[in-house]
């Protein structure tokens, strides 16, 4: 038999948290966020839970021949635009609406011949300092765009650092917002500024024609642990599970895996389950990260190594040799572990979590 090891992509999940990012943005259009593979879930398992989008915004163009395989003709969004001049073509064939946050990506489109004129959304850069234009030079910028035969309309976007929680002790998005709503004053076009953080936390007041809903389209919640998925009415999109494939009995002063970093204090009986680092399982995840057994919380113990981890089966007498675990996501009866919390006991993110899930891991999908 394959090794016990299993993701499960629940689309009806994908729907609902598609659906609540409309309750929360009622007035704007979404865009559902597929980059990195749909985080991790497959573009193809993702995207039957996810057609009810009014977009789609990704990265890679190699994203985009894959969304229009899967026959969506609506529009799709280059969140990071093109990266040379070529690109352009397959924007056109393809047609794509790309972001244009650098003087260099005008120049391409300055040069480019195209019978279709492209959508633009021109970035600016309101405070992140990753990419866009700068207060100063967004108007500039505009001006250029609006000035070619070769671009037909402009949307306006921003990015916000801190959506998810206040920064220096004060409101998160007011000072990104601000720069925002100075530098578009009077220009024409739609605009997008909300990420999930912002869609969740600040529609009513950010607003604008399209919001980006990402992370919270997984079941992953942006500000936690402030809020929870429950607190967001989230549903997990990925499970991931396996089985117990061995059983030690520990005695006190007994270690458990490379390192031993977990010492018995008293006679222990632990389970191996069969996850490791090399299926995404985070191996600085420490002992007393959270697990299922049956359905039920217990802990792991002692470093996870690649192919394997230990759990402590105090209070599962039952447990033996195929006992199912839940890494996490949906357990046995009705049972819930968020993704968030064992990224939160890993000391990361969930977002990484769900990106990280290896190619070797067989992957299931529980149908819309």
């Amino acid at each position: 038999m394959p090794r016990p090891i299993e993701a499960l992509i629940h689309q009806p999940a994908l729907a609902h948290n598609l659906a609540r990012a409309r309750k929360a943005a009622p007035d704007a259009q979404v865009w559902a966020v597929i980059k990195a593979n749909a985080y991790g879930h497959g573009i193809e398992n993702a995207y039957p839970g996810l057609r009810a989008a009014d977009g789609f915004a990704m990265i890679d163009l190699d994203e985009a021949v894959r969304l229009r395989a899967l026959d969506w003709r609506g529009p799709i969004l280059l969140l990071e635009g093109c990266f040379e001049t070529r690109d352009l073509e397959l924007c056109s064939r393809l047609r794509l609406w790309h972001a244009v946050h650098c003087e260099e990506q005008i120049d391409w489109l300055a040069v480019h011949k195209t019978h279709e004129p492209h959508r633009v959304f021109l970035k600016l850069n309101s405070g992140m300092n990753r990419l866009g234009f700068t207060p100063t030079a967004f108007r500039a910028a505009w001006t250029r765009l609006n000035a070619l035969p070769q671009v037909d309309e402009i949307s306006l976007m921003t990015h916000f650092s801190d959506a998810d929680a206040q920064r220096f002790g004060a409101d998160g998005i007011a000072h990104q917002l601000a720069a925002f709503e100075t530098a578009t004053r009077d220009l024409p076009g739609e605009r997008s500024v909300c990420n999930s953080a912002a869609t969740l936390r600040h529609a009513a007041r950010a607003g604008g024609d399209w919001v980006r809903a990402g992370i919270m389209c997984y079941g992953g919640v942006p500000d936690y642990p402030e809020h929870d998925a429950a607190h967001w009415d989230l549903q997990p999109a990925m499970t991931l599970r396996s089985r117990l494939i061995g059983i030690q009995q520990l005695q006190a002063g007994d270690t458990v895996g490379y390192g031993s970093t977990f010492q018995a204090e008293a006679p222990l009986r632990v389970g191996m389950v069969a996850c490791g680092y090399a299926d995404g399982y985070p191996r600085h995840a420490p002992s007393g990260t959270p697990v299922l057994i049956n359905g039920r919380r217990s802990r792991t113990v002692g470093r996870v190594s690649m192919d394997m981890l230990a759990v402590d089966l105090t209070g599962f007498p039952e447990a033996g040799v195929g006992t199912e675990i839940t890494l996490w996501g949906r357990g046995p009866h009705g049972s819930v572990l968020p993704i968030d919390e064992v990224a939160h006991a890993a000391g990361t993110i969930g977002y990484e979590l769900m990106c990280a899930l290896a190619r070797r891991v067989p992957v299931s999908v529980e149908s819309v």
